[in-house]
């Protein structure tokens, strides 16, 4: 069990059908007699619909229906629901209707309008160009700040001032006055730039009804329960009758766990031709249609004692939603909360949210969903206050932090365990910290400046607590594994596994993982909020616990042997003191064979007491040539503390890409509208995603803590990367041109930006 147990490195099961295209994605799957969709979308940012004409459309070769929002009004309900947060004085978050096919009015460029299905694809995209919508144009507004000024272009009659909600925590009295008696101050003014996913799949879906009046459809998602729900409730049908499912997905990163205008159209298509029905996003409309993420502008201050201790935080933020409320939209700059303090130890935190809507495309969850921009803005802050103080930037956060644990912070959490000094101490080490001024004078040497920054970053798993795994025995000698949550690529069937086989003995390679199947799996909480491992794996280490409790009266049948002299050991019974052993495999043989089919199933639920927090050190070193304003990252270094790892390798493959994901937001990334709601970055031409030269070796080094708040000690990490990287490279960049004038910088510093600062500067 060593070579393939816990803790190990093992590599990922799923590659070879992955690198051997034998994988299955959305785009893979065929059915007879399939039909193609395409969407018409919206191509202004706000306008009245004076009119749709879909008649020669309808008339086009291969043309089997055409939905207009008209249609969907009158054969199912047209609208997508989402979840909404309570403002500061009780009331409800406002929920403006979000039609799946625009009805009256369009908010941003790139709203469905109208759906097309055809014979072929070919015939579909033919057919959308004979579509003909006439706007009549409405004011514009694009701008997060901006769209609540007097004045401002109004998006939904029912929503006064475009303020979806105003939401808030902490005593604003009490905050105030630590404020006031404080030896010192310091306030910061951030944006948290927009960007787009771009998972490497784009989204799909096919939908087909069978003859029993069910409906199957598949998308790419992160867990089909609540999509069931919802396909149930907008096709106004019975939850029995609808299977969803998901098979192999290309990344998700947040955005495809939400679900989509797009996907109740393939299901009410295949209602109305009685065909299956398929539509795939091709890369442009992704851009332009995906719930995107971040946008939000912040305002944080700290309040310092004399000796340059924190002790009180106060946050306001202005969050854009896009036009309207996507699923978990408003949740999303709320979730800051669970982490807003950082690693700091403080008196008392005040939070201010304001959540906005604007013409752009909805904004949803995106790697790390409230907690990167949380910790971006303390960890500014936090580097801010070094500055303003005259101390090290580690020693600033030193006198602050927090070294007792459990400890309950400012907005009611629990962190239960952490070591930051080990940690630190640890990062400082393996990034050379002592030798960056020795590098800082090489490079200027060479008529560059180099930067060195930090970011110490907590997190917290998000999603439900609970999970369920069910061991099942089959015919043919393999063990099927079914799950709660869905892979997007980050090794589930591995880790899975691992930890089964560890806990059971059960042969590595007899065990298949089921995922992401209604019919097949109740009940589950998904992927997303760096959840999945550590609740799977409590329930899947449950689930073994009592099977090999079950098991156990059989053993000792099989043995011979009274119950005192059986033990468990190393995967398997056996008589204590010899070498006399059976195996869970074995002894589900023996069940069949008895007709025991009882002990061939077991299905174990679980839940977590409390969360856990990962946490970690990254140490960026950057390089900014002054002449053309480029900056390049050129040393980076991670240390974290994600309790005990499951499997090594996967930990430190999900740290690189969460990395290389918030070098992208630092340094390149970047969506933007003209003034008239138009998508300027809508192509790979002007949206500039992070390349391999972009990046840097990313040694990855572990010091864990065992958390306390699950049974097997481990912490998530599937969005730490990205939650520290963020701060830990634009405080690099802002140190590497401090001593040229530059004061302040933003996401994302690209090298037009960074000239620019450079040069108002002075330099």
């Amino acid at each position: 069990m060593g070579k393939f147990g816990t803790s190990q490195p093992v590599r990922r099961v799923e590659d070879s059908r992955f690198l051997t295209g034998r994988g299955s994605y959305v785009g893979d799957l065929h059915r007879e007699n399939i039909a193609h969709a395409v969407i018409v979308r919206a191509t202004v940012a706000h306008g009245e619909i004076a009119a749709i004409d879909v008649d020669d459309a309808r008339d086009a070769p291969g043309v089997l229906s055409v939905l207009t929002g008209a249609d969907l009004d009158a054969a199912m309900s047209n609208d997508m629901s989402a979840d909404v947060v309570k403002s500061r004085d009780g009331s409800p978050g406002a929920d403006p209707r979000r039609p799946i096919l625009a009805v009256d009015r369009v908010r941003y460029v790139g709203e469905p309008v109208v759906a097309v299905i055809a014979e072929t694809l070919e015939q579909a995209k033919d057919a959308a160009e004979l579509v003909e919508v006439e706007y009549d144009d409405l004011p514009v507004v694009t701008d997060t700040i901006a769209t609540l000024r007097e004045g401002a272009p109004q998006l939904h009659g029912e929503v006064p001032g475009n303020l979806a909600f105003d939401w808030a925590l902490g005593d604003e009295d009490a905050n105030a006055a630590l404020f006031q008696g404080a030896a010192h101050t310091v306030s910061l003014d951030l944006i948290n730039n927009r960007v787009i996913a771009n998972p490497i799949e784009t989204r799909g879906a096919l939908a087909e009804w069978g003859a029993d009046g069910r409906l199957h459809i598949a998308v790419n998602g992160q867990g089909p329960w609540s999509m069931k729900r919802e396909f149930a409730k907008r096709l106004q049908v019975p939850a029995e009758d609808v299977r969803v499912t998901h098979p192999d997905v290309g990344g998700g990163f947040g955005m495809k766990g939400q679900y989509y205008a797009e996907y109740f159209v393939c299901a009410h298509a295949a209602r109305v031709t009685g065909r299956p029905v398929k539509w795939v996003s091709d890369r442009s409309e992704a851009m332009l249609a995906d719930a995107m993420g971040r946008d939000n502008v912040t305002t944080i201050e700290g309040a310092f004692d004399g000796g340059f201790k924190l002790q009180a935080l106060r946050i306001k933020t202005v969050a854009a939603l896009g036009a309207y409320n996507s699923p978990d939209g408003q949740w999303i700059p709320v979730l800051a909360k669970f982490v807003a303090q950082g690693v700091y130890e403080v008196q008392s935190l005040f939070m201010n949210v304001k959540g906005v809507y604007t013409n752009t495309t909805p904004v949803d969850a995106y790697r790390g969903a409230g907690r990167p921009e949380a910790i971006y803005a303390i960890e500014r802050l936090m580097d801010a206050a070094a500055r303003q103080f005259g101390i090290g930037q580690d020693e600033v956060r030193r006198r602050s932090w927090i070294t007792d644990f459990p400890h309950k912070t400012a907005s009611g959490e629990t962190y239960d365990v952490g070591d930051f000094e080990r940690v630190l101490t640890r990062a400082k080490a393996e990034a050379d910290w002592d030798g960056f001024p020795a590098r800082k004078a090489d490079a200027a040497a060479h008529g560059k400046r180099r930067g060195l920054g930090l970011c110490y970053y907590i997190e917290s798993i998000l999603g439900s607590p609970q999970e369920t795994a069910t061991i099942t025995f089959v015919e043919d000698g393999t063990v099927e594994l079914a799950v709660g949550t869905a892979s997007n690529g980050q090794g589930h069937e591995t880790v899975y596994a691992q930890i089964l086989h560890d806990r059971t003995g059960l042969p590595f390679d007899k065990i298949r993982v089921i995922q992401a199947d209604t019919d097949r799996i109740a009940s589950g909480g998904g992927t997303g909020g760096s959840r999945s491992v550590t609740t799977q794996g409590v329930a899947i280490n449950g689930a073994s616990d009592e099977l090999i409790e079950r098991m156990r009266p059989l053993a000792e049948e099989e043995l011979e042997v009274a119950s005192a002299d059986l033990i468990w050991e190393d995967g398997a019974f056996r008589i204590a003191g010899t070498d006399r052993e059976v195996g869970l495999l074995q002894l589900a043989g023996v069940a069949r064979a008895k007709g025991l089919s009882e002990l061939l199933v077991q299905q174990t639920s679980t839940k977590l007491p409390a969360r856990s927090f990962p946490n970690g050190a990254h140490i960026a070193e950057v390089e900014v040539d002054t002449e053309t304003g480029r900056t390049t990252l050129e040393k980076y270094t991670v240390v974290d503390d994600f309790g005990v790892l499951m499997n090594p390798l996967l930990a430190e493959g999900q740290v690189h890409g969460g990395v290389v994901q918030g070098l992208g937001q630092a340094i390149t990334e970047h969506v933007a509208w003209d003034e008239d709601g138009q998508l300027l970055t809508g192509s790979f031409m002007d949206y500039a995603m992070p390349r391999a030269s972009d990046a840097t070796m990313i040694p990855f080094h572990h010091e864990g803590t065992p958390s306390t708040a699950n049974p097997i000690g481990m912490k998530g990490c599937g969005e730490a990367g990205t939650v520290g990287a963020l701060a830990a490279i634009t405080n690099a960049a802002l140190d590497a041109v401090w001593e040229a004038g530059v004061r302040h910088v933003d996401m994302p510093i690209t090298p037009n930006r960074m000239w620019e600062w450079l040069k108002a500067a002075g330099r």
